[in-house]
Formats: structure tokens, C-alpha cells, sequence
């Protein structure tokens, strides 16, 4: 039998797979520019947490909103990159940020603690820390026969 270990983040990459898949861009010549923000994300799991890291740069924590659906059990990051000052000069005009509004959305797995989710922000990395539900190991108890 083959045992892999389970991935609570793997449908939403395949989604997002197909999703990025699908964004069709201007055509070579054409004049519409295609700008989008779209931050990278790593998941890590250890024996006490599932941790979500979002690259942000340039983004202010004021532009960020982590939301928490209970019902759907989701987990929710979005908020907005903010156009920087243009650089104009005489022979050139060059912009290769990209910028615009984010969401990125995650399926929570049964086993998270949902009220007490930490979300925290440092040079430009968005870190949400989503603490496991810790089980109480319950002793066995035999039950006599009559």
C-alpha cells in the first residue's frame, strides 16, 4: 500500500495552477498592458502549526486584511499594491512593478484552532501562523463483561 502524507494546500495549488493557466495576455504589438500583483506563497506544517508565508513587498500592513471564514473554513489574505511613483524622463519611461489588488484564498484543515490565528508582517513577508488543535490523548478503558 502506498502512504503519502496529506496536503491540505494541495487543491488550492492545483487550482491555482489552472487559474493562472487560463489568464490570456495581449498579443506581441498590442498597446494593453496586463499589470498584476500576484504574491507568492509558501506553506510549511510542523507537529504545532500550519504556517502561511505571503511575499509582500511594498505592501503596509494598513493595505492587508487576513480573514477566517468558519463555516466555509477558509482562510482568506487580501488587500492592495499600491502604484508607485512614476519615473518620466526625457528619453525613457520605464515601470516593471507590478501593482494592483491580491486575494488569495486557502482551505483550512479540520484539525486548525481558529481563535487563536496569528498574523504578523516584517520586511515585506505577510506570516500566518494557524495553530493545530492539540488532541488529548484519551486513555483506553477496558470495559468488564458480565
Amino acid at each position: 500500500m502506498l502512504v503519502t502524507r496529506f496536503d491540505p494546500f494541495a487543491e488550492i495549488r492545483e487550482l491555482e495552477k489552472r487559474l493562472l493557466g487560463a489568464v490570456d495576455l495581449p498579443a506581441k504589438g498590442e498597446k494593453e498592458v496586463v499589470n498584476a500583483f500576484v504574491p507568492t506563497v509558501n506553506t510549511r506544517e510542523d507537529e504545532n502549526a500550519y504556517v502561511v508565508e505571503v511575499d509582500l513587498p511594498g505592501v503596509k500592513k494598513e493595505d492587508i486584511k487576513v480573514n477566517i471564514d468558519p463555516e466555509k473554513r477558509t482562510l482568506t489574505i487580501s488587500g492592495e499594491r499600491k502604484f508607485k511613483e512614476e519615473v518620466k524622463k526625457e528619453d525613457y519611461y520605464k515601470v516593471e512593478s507590478s501593482y494592483g489588488k491580491f486575494m488569495r484564498t486557502f482551505s483550512l484543515p479540520e484539525n486548525v484552532d481558529a481563535e487563536n490565528i496569528d498574523a504578523k508582517t516584517e520586511d515585506g513577508v505577510l506570516t500566518v501562523t494557524l495553530p493545530k488543535v492539540k488532541k488529548e490523548e484519551k486513555e483506553v478503558k477496558e470495559i468488564p463483561v458480565k
